[in-house]
């Protein structure tokens, strides 16, 4: 704790003036007043460029600003005045730049010029560009030739369309599918869950389907941080008379109020909008017995409407031209108990019927979930009992309905559309094969999980990272950081320095790089890139921005650049060619893949953006049996790793806080919980804090309990009261990631389980 440390509840609406200060005070931390407030205005709009933030969808005809608080935090973050050069480097060894923490390695500022850590010195020496890609190319070259198979390509979600493309292109033209992404560590369980239940791997809604809808569940996501912009959908949603059912262990303040900043009406006066209509609580993990109880509720008043001669209540007409297993999903919540539900989920019977009745009133229901369902033991039929809980109303395939997954990065839906994935089946390879002339790997690649694996088994001996913090991100922070340092070469491509850049292999590049608020001028001129949204929405995104220094490439240039030093010659991949011109990609990309991106470069600039096709909103199941399916039903424990008979265990899920980005950590404060000045607490409910015999404000070790032979703490954790389920606790990712095995994942995606940790506590010794 510091003397900035402060406890002070937050009961104001979300946006609102709280917003606008925020924004305000990021412009001028920065250095930025002017240059960032007049790129916010070009933000998510044409002619200017994609949030680097979250991938919530851009509207055809945008708001007059098109940018949330966090939006703006990320563009100042982004376009800081602020340095990092090269003689930053010489002042400060590498091992004293691991004692300061995430928020002031990234606060520094800019990268500027590549770097080269030197052993000798422990420090980061500046190098130029040519000497950066031949030291990485005699490695990868070396390593090609012994074992393609043992170096890793990681790819974050802020890569563009076009940068994606050609670092997949690189990984399989060097040899394997090891193309783990962020996507592993969030949505997988969704690209597992729903190919299986409606034949696509994203969601079916698009943005005007909130123009249409009369009902909205919320299952695990916090809208208010994680995308602000889509409480304006929500909003409106409120003032046509549409019902918000939210599934949430924490009240958070995006779902309970909002005041929009952007009406005068609401800044001037104490209106705001109820977003919410019926708030459940439900336990850490409680989601799965909670969609077990929806359902359950919903045909039991199905089957009470048939033997009472009245109307149906889900629908029939739908579940039988369109569906398979539904009698067995209904005959497996028939058997399954309200006792056991309500124990699982934390939930009371009356208030899952309560939640049922509001779904059966509705003629087109949106659900929305995020990292809440996916990041459990039991991720893929968390997600997969959503699409149950759809299907029974027949809500896939109808306007103002549907599933509506929430990705976190700007575009980490997109990389994996045009071939960032370890799954080669998932990947065009066969068009690769026959456009560029060579074999693709066809063995399965590693994805998250598997590379920890790999590199505390000694088998991963190089790791490429497209942007990303992957050692903060990952699980089993300590056991990975002590094994990292085995690597022969790391490779950060960088706009800001991290704790992932410290960590280094035996030799170790940093490679900084534009960002996408930059203007990117290559030899044929300025040059645009593009981006997916969460609703499978591509938009073109131009630099508006001089760039932060003018020896940084761009990310296709080093991708370009790393290729052509580490692989042999090949006429049909002209990389020099691609970085000059980044509408040449896209080419390659609609000649890849037809189906999405024919016309890629004639499409992009349409209004609203370049839909991709989702056959599962026309009705059309591309699935085996070709037709949409009830699955992943039948267990109501979320995870099974946690022992519930243990009295002294409770349930942890790891949080964002309302100053941060994923690993990125704009301040210590999270104003919303009203919390400030520090992030090591742990969020507990007064009933379990007199329980343990603790009390507010005193200090905890945590550690997991998981008897796997490996002891995991984080010490010292201040107990902060909080209103959160019994049993439950929470607390702040990525510092609470030390605590998540690396083998209590999603069963079927690997997704890390982060969401329900089982741990115990102790008095911290300080």
């Amino acid at each position: 704790m510091n003397d900035k440390t402060r406890f002070e509840p937050y009961t104001h609406a979300a946006g609102g003036w709280g917003s606008l200060k925020a924004v305000g005070t990021y412009l001028l931390r920065e250095r930025i007043p002017i240059i960032g407030a007049e790129a916010l205005w070009k933000q998510n709009k044409p002619e200017g460029f994609a949030c680097v933030s979250c991938a919530w969808a851009k509207p055809e005809h945008p708001h007059a600003a098109e940018f949330c608080e966090n939006g703006a935090k990320a563009t100042a973050w982004e376009l800081t005045s602020k340095r990092l050069p090269a003689a930053f480097f010489l002042e400060h060894t590498v091992t004293d730049l691991l004692a300061w923490d995430d928020h002031e390695l990234e606060a520094g500022g800019r990268l500027t010029v590549p770097m080269k850590w030197d052993a000798q010195t422990d420090r980061y020496l500046e190098t130029s560009w040519e000497e950066a890609f031949a030291g990485i190319g005699a490695h990868l070259r070396d390593l090609r030739v012994e074992d393609p198979a043992s170096v890793v390509f990681y790819a974050s979600g802020r890569a563009s369309l076009e940068t994606s493309y050609m670092y997949q292109l690189l990984a399989r033209l060097y040899g394997n599918n090891n193309l783990p992404d962020s996507s592993n560590m969030c949505h997988e369980s969704t690209s597992v869950a729903l190919p299986e239940t409606i034949g696509v791997p994203v969601g079916t809604v698009r943005l005007d389907d909130f123009e249409q809808c009369d009902a909205i569940f919320i299952f695990g996501h916090n809208t208010g941080v994680s995308s602000p912009r889509m409480l304006h959908q929500l909003q409106d949603a409120r003032k046509r008379g549409a019902s918000i059912v939210t599934f949430n262990p924490l009240r958070e303040r995006g779902l309970v109020e909002f005041v929009n900043p952007q009406s005068p009406t609401e800044m001037l006066t104490p209106a705001h909008t109820d977003i919410s209509t019926q708030y459940l609580q439900l336990k850490n993990g409680g989601d799965l017995a909670a969609l077990t109880g929806l359902c359950k509720a919903l045909v039991a008043a199905d089957d009470r409407a048939l033997a009472e001669g009245h109307a149906r209540v889900v629908d029939a007409a739908f579940i039988a031209e369109h569906t398979e297993g539904f009698e067995a999903f209904a005959a497996s919540l028939r058997t399954t108990e309200w006792a056991a539900i309500e124990a699982e989920s934390g939930l009371l019977q009356a208030q899952l019927e309560a939640a049922a009745i509001t779904f059966a009133n509705a003629k087109a229901v949106i659900g929305i979930y995020g990292m809440g369902l996916t990041q459990h033991r039991k991720g893929v039929e968390n997600v997969q009992m959503v699409s149950n809980l759809l299907l029974l109303g027949g809500h896939i395939g109808r306007p103002g309905a549907g599933i509506c997954p929430v990705r976190g990065h700007s575009n980490v839906q997109g990389q994996r559309t045009v071939g960032i994935t370890e799954k080669p089946e998932l990947a065009p390879l066969d068009k690769l094969a026959e456009m560029y002339g060579f074999m693709p790997p066809r063995e399965k690649g590693l994805n998250t999980v598997e590379t920890c694996e790999g590199v505390l088994a000694g088998a991963v001996r190089a790791f490429v990272g497209l942007g990303g913090n992957f050692l903060r991100a990952a699980p089993d922070t300590e056991r990975l950081e002590a094994a990292w340092r085995g690597l022969g070469l790391t490779v950060h491509v960088a706009t800001k320095l991290n704790r992932s850049h410290l960590i280094h292999g035996e030799v170790s590049y940093l490679l900084p790089c534009r960002g996408r608020i930059e203007v990117d001028l290559q030899a044929s001129g300025e040059q645009t890139v593009s981006v997916e949204d969460s609703t499978g929405v591509m938009h073109a995104s131009r630099g508006v921005a001089q760039p932060a220094a003018d020896t940084l490439l761009s990310e296709p240039a080093i991708v370009a650049g790393i290729a052509m030093a580490s692989l042999p010659a090949n006429p049909k991949v002209p990389w020099t060619e691609w970085v000059a011109d980044y509408a040449l990609v896209r080419d390659q990309i609609a000649q890849a893949l037809p189906e999405i991106f024919h016309d890629f470069n004639e499409r992009l600039e349409a209004p609203g953006g370049l839909p991709r096709p989702l056959p599962a909103s026309e009705r059309i199941w591309k699935t085996p049996n070709g037709r949409a399916n009830f699955k992943g039903y039948g267990n109501l424990v979320a995870d099974p790793d946690t022992p519930e008979t243990a009295p002294d265990v409770l349930r942890l899920m790891t949080l964002r806080s309302d100053d941060q980005f994923n690993t990125t950590i704009y301040s210590l404060d999270d104003r919303f919980r009203g919390i400030y000045g520090t992030r090591r607490v742990l969020l507990m409910n007064r009933s379990d804090i007199q329980r343990f015999g603790f009390e507010v404000g005193g200090f905890v070790d945590v550690s997991t309990a998981v008897d796997d032979g490996h002891a995991r703490t984080v010490k010292g954790l201040r107990i902060t009261a909080y209103d959160i389920p019994a049993g439950c606790a929470g607390g702040y990712y990525p510092e609470c990631n030390p605590l998540v095995p690396l083998a209590h994942h999603a069963e079927k995606s690997k997704v890390p389980a982060s969401k329900a940790i089982p741990i115990r506590l102790r008095a911290a010794a300080l």
